[in-house]
Formats: C-alpha cells, sequence, structure tokens
C-alpha cells in the first residue's frame, strides 16, 4: 500500500516548532494514532501513523548511545516521545528476541536489556498500550504481501530476519545467529563482518548467505533491509527484493492486528 506523504517535520528547515506543536490531529485522521518505534544498533527511530499504517509525522532518528543501556537508551526515547504528537497506542521492535513484554536477547546492545520488562517499563512512563517485536519481523509486517512463505533479512549492526507463512510470523527465529561456515551469519554479514573482509567479499558472502536461506527456508520471496542493504552491488534474483528501513516503522500498526 503507498504511503501518504508526511507531515513536515521538525528537521524542515523552515520548521519552528516541535512535531507536536505542529500536528493537530482531527476526525480527517483515522483512529487510533500508533506511535512507531523502531530500536536499532546503531539509531533508534520514531514516527506517528494512523490506523491504516500511513505516515502522520516526518521520521526522528537519534544515534543509539554508547553504551546503549535500557536507562541511557529509556532517557533518549522520552525525549522523543516528547516531541511526537498525542497517540493512543505504541509499537515497538527491537533488536532481539521478545517474549512476554521482555527483551530476551540483546547481542548489539547491552547484556542489562537480557530479560528487560520493556512494554511494561514504557506503559508506566508514557501512559499508553504497547506490543513489541523483533525488529526484523516489524520491518517485515510493513513490506510482505501476506501470501506464501516470505522471509525478511536486515542488514545493520547485526544480522536480523523474520519468516512469515501467509502473512502470520513465526516468533523467535534468531538466523543471525546460526552457524554457518565456521562462524554464524551475522559474523559474516553485520557490521563486524563487513569491516573485517570489505565490501567486496561481504557481497559474495551476502550472495551465497541468500542462496543458503533458499535451500533452507525455502522461501517464495525474500526481503532485504537494515541500513547497509544499500551496499548491495550484485544483481538479485528477480524473487529478492531490497525494503527501505522505513517499513520498521510502518510495521508497526499490523502488531494490532493480532493477539497479544
Amino acid at each position: 500500500m503507498k504511503k501518504q506523504r508526511a507531515v513536515k517535520g521538525a528537521n524542515s528547515a523552515s520548521a519552528e516548532r516541535t512535531l507536536a506543536e505542529q500536528t493537530s490531529f482531527s476526525p480527517r485522521f483515522p483512529h487510533p494514532i500508533t506511535l512507531a518505534v523502531d530500536i536499532g544498533g546503531s539509531g533508534m527511530k520514531v514516527m506517528a501513523l494512523d490506523a491504516k499504517g500511513n505516515p502522520l509525522t516526518e521520521r526522528l532518528r537519534t544515534p543509539t548511545p554508547d553504551p546503549a543501556t535500557p536507562a541511557r537508551m529509556l532517557a533518549i526515547l522520552d525525549k522523543m516521545w516528547e516531541q511526537m504528537p498525542a497517540c493512543d497506542r505504541v509499537s515497538v521492535g527491537f533488536p532481539g528476541v521478545i517474549k512476554h513484554g521482555k527483551t530476551w536477547t540483546a547481542a548489539n546492545l547491552n547484556p542489562r536489556w537480557i530479560g528487560f520488562p520493556l512494554q511494561a517499563t514504557l506503559e508506566k512512563r508514557w501512559k499508553l498500550p504497547v506490543r513489541m517485536a523483533n525488529d526484523a519481523a516489524v520491518q517485515g509486517y510493513g513490506a510482505i504481501e501476506g501470501k506464501d512463505v516470505e522471509m525478511v533479512i536486515t542488514l545493520g549492526t547485526g544480522m536480523g530476519q523474520a519468516l512469515f507463512t501467509n502473512g502470520h510470523l513465526c516468533p523467535g527465529l534468531e538466523l543471525g545467529h546460526h552457524p554457518w561456515r565456521k562462524k554464524t551469519y551475522e559474523d559474516y554479514l553485520g557490521r563486524r563482518g563487513l569491516e573485517k573482509y570489505g565490501k567486496k567479499r561481504w557481497n559474495r558472502l551476502l550472495a551465497k548467505a541468500i542462496a543458503q536461506t533458499a535451500h533452507t527456508f525455502n522461501w517464495d520471496h525474500l526481503y532485504i533491509g537494515g541500513g547497509n542493504a544499500r551496499l548491495i552491488k550484485f544483481k538479485l534474483p528477480d524473487d529478492v527484493t531490497i525494503i527501505s528501513n522505513e517499513d520498521g516503522l510502518y510495521g508497526g500498526v499490523a502488531l494490532w492486528n493480532y493477539p497479544d
């Protein structure tokens, strides 16, 4: 579904007010309004979406702090939330396994995230209902067609992955940490692998990984996202598509279409 043009945001040269001050929601915007939050190893993004997943604001991005502890990141998210218009609910994509509202893994952030009750924490701080999923899963919801077997991989600080069958997510998969060759997929295709092997070899390894996932998961279509997808230099097969990073926000509305 084609997204509508976003309302001009705080990064515009002509803007003098915050996003919250600029945007006055009226009945013409279908409710509920969702605050989509995309947490990554290198950046944190937020955007307000209408009930159909169309953007109501521009994307607001802030670099992820180092160390990326819950306390430091939550303080930054609070400041970003204050710049957004009033919303009805919150959707969060997080780079790790999510179970029962807690962040069970956080390989590219900080060990203090392991077992952290992020859903309950945000609900208490922001006084809004919150739903969460792995960040690759949320990006997938924003990109997939919802038919057959569709797979998403994200190439950034680490390597994220999500698998869907007829639009339904298979949760808990962490392909990035699965053994591949002599290490793991993430060791070769995440930021560390890119820096170690260089762009040319990284592209060759990615081509081999795509072929391996096709044999392993028998997907009908593969979507590739993440900040490093822009570095792909080889011709992709017809059943492989590069997707926008903003799909990691657009997919937030879909979290409310399924049982919690």
